[in-house]
């Protein structure tokens, strides 16, 4: 399943099974509503994004159990919906994705199962975009070295379908270089920190030590913690937020303490039908889960429990709230984009962008890594992009000579009458599977010519190891990076449709690639990043010519 916690096979449901971890990565298939709803009761399945995802496809599977001679029965489809969307009552993904099938339900099975399959698709998108949001923030609110931070119970992969919230703004940090280290709380009693947070960390890579729950306060007294990043399971008007049972008890200690305390979670979870946090049913579980644990007894048999599956965080300890749209200003307030406004061709902040792209187009003129017209330059805003127009001289281009598109369909959104770049698609690719603000395609020569000596009838990789240069490029490991190569085509949607599904299926790809014969791309939370990553692997790529080494030695320190 790769990166992946959930797919759809043959009109099953496949997961993780995620009882077993850490000691067994076990493959759950359910294809009947009943396995449906065992598996999101008794936590084989679990996280609100995940669970939105496998409700949306026990509707599918429930309507595929009521079709008989090519006739759904509707009423057995909808009861089945309400059994679903019942199984857990905090989490509000659950019937928000039951309903997204569900809502199909007229124009049949395969519109169903086409809705479920775009949701599990949208929540990779959304979990990267809410995860480099988050981590952007994080960075400007904290100090400028490697950070420790501490966050509770698992939002990564297994939490979600792909790459993770609270987890995922840690994945983002750790490949910046940000990361010093991460404190896993072990989130009693079912040890979802313990044992699945912990095992993902260290899939991923990540240095991180498990601490019990109680200790969370003393690290942060004793100047261990520079932030805490969580998810959430439902967040009200109000501003409230709903999560594991423990987080509000990080929220004041973390609010004494004076340390920023950010919730990581998609515009799903967001329920702003309900008023007040104190509305929330909070989720009671049995008594088992307290007083044993692994079939093995720890309290006096008869022990009464207050045992509270989630508890809820007032929005006053909430130093801030961030989705695939950014930083969350008025919780009372639906969202559908990062900016309550989208910007037009002639408004200030495109010109502004305009002007940032015109100077670093320029520079790089000047380099020789963008002659003529070629080589293209964009900066995201909201379900837009900033994009060089295409036909103009890199060498003397300005504010005006930009085209705003939609991230969605790479078409013009604005009045201007100019065509954006040709290779907008390669740019709106990275925008829909990544969370960058600025995308970067040059040709260098250097790194021309070993994308040509590299490319492939497919996509490959190619491998550097050992160059200092590394460390600039965003790569996971600091010392060995494994770049793709995607082949050329006349066709150039088609290179961008190759980039869409690589990243898509590969999150954790570094932001660089190369396309044989066409030159490089590169991305980032800000222009300057992008450019910088460029200027990286067009250096790193003249050593290797001037060595002949893609790969040399290195210590083992």
């Amino acid at each position: 399943m790769d990166q992946s916690s959930i797919a759809w096979a043959d009109g099953a449901l496949v997961t993780i099974d995620q009882r077993a971890l850490p000691h067994e990565l076990r493959e759950l298939r359910i294809t009947t509503v009943d396995e449906v709803i065992d598996a999101i009761k008794t936590l084989a399945v679990r996280g609100a994004p995940a669970i939105g995802v496998c409700g949306a496809f026990g509707v599918v599977i429930a309507a595929q159990a009521a079709t008989a001679d090519g006739v759904v029965d509707t009423t057995r489809v909808e009861a089945e919906a309400a059994r679903i969307a019942d199984a857990r009552p905090t989490a509000v993904n659950l019937a928000w994705g039951v309903q997204r099938t569900l809502a199909k339900l007229s124009e049949g099975v395969a519109a169903m199962e086409a809705e479920a399959l775009e949701l599990l698709a949208e929540d990779g998108r959304v979990n990267l975009a809410a995860a480099t949001e988050a981590a952007d923030l994080i960075q400007r609110l904290c100090a400028d070295r490697p950070l420790r931070l501490l966050t509770h119970c698992n939002t990564g992969r297994l939490a979600t379908t792909a790459w993770g919230t609270a987890i995922g703004a840690l994945r983002v940090l750790h490949q910046r270089g940000a990361l010093a280290e991460v404190i896993v709380d072990e989130t009693r009693p079912l040890l979802q920190g313990a044992r699945l947070t912990a095992w993902e960390m260290a899939e991923a890579g990540i240095p991180h030590r498990l601490t019990i729950d109680s200790a969370a306060a003393w690290a942060m007294a004793t100047e261990q913690v520079d932030a805490v990043v969580v998810g959430a399971d439902r967040i009200t008007a109000d501003g409230a937020v709903a999560n594991k049972i423990g987080t509000y008890m990080l929220a004041i200690a973390a609010k004494h303490h004076g340390i920023p305390f950010i919730v990581v979670a998609p515009e799903s979870t967001r329920d702003i039908s309900t008023a007040r946090g104190s509305d929330i049913v909070v989720e009671q579980r049995a008594a088992a889960e307290v007083t044993g644990f692994g079939g093995v007894a720890t309290a006096p048999e008869g022990t009464k429990t207050f045992n509270p599956a989630f508890d809820v965080t007032p929005a006053e300890l909430v130093t801030a709230v961030v989705t695939e749209y950014g930083v969350l200003g008025d919780p009372s307030v639906a969202r559908t984009s990062s900016s309550d406004e989208t910007p037009t061709a002639s408004g200030s902040t495109v010109t502004s962008a305009g002007a940032e792209i015109a100077e670093i187009a320029r520079g790089l003129y000047a380099s020789g890594w963008m002659p003529g017209t070629a080589g293209n330059i964009s900066v995201r805003q909201g379900d837009t992009a900033v994009i060089t127009a295409s036909g103009l001289s890199k060498g003397e281009l300005t504010a005006t000579d930009m085209v705003t598109v939609a991230v969605v369909d790479s078409k013009p959104v604005d009045t201007s009458g100019r065509k954006p770049s040709a290779e907008t698609t390669i740019h709106t690719a990275v925008y829909r599977t990544r969370g960058a603000a600025a995308v970067v395609h040059v040709h260098p020569p250097h790194a021309t010519a070993v994308s040509i000596k590299t490319a492939g009838s497919s996509v490959t990789t190619t491998r550097f190891a050992g160059y200092e240069l590394i460390k600039g490029l965003g790569s996971a490991r600091p010392d060995l990076i494994d770049i793709p190569v995607f082949p050329n085509h006349a066709d150039v949607p088609q290179i961008g449709a190759d980039i869409e599904k690589y990243l898509t299926e590969h999150p954790d790809a570094p932001p660089v690639l190369f396309i044989a014969g066409h030159g490089i791309t590169a991305w980032g939370a800000s222009l300057a990043q992008a450019r910088d990553r460029a200027e990286c692997l067009e250096a790193m790529c003249e050593l290797t010519t001037l060595t002949g080494h893609r790969e040399i030695p290195v210590g083992q320190n």
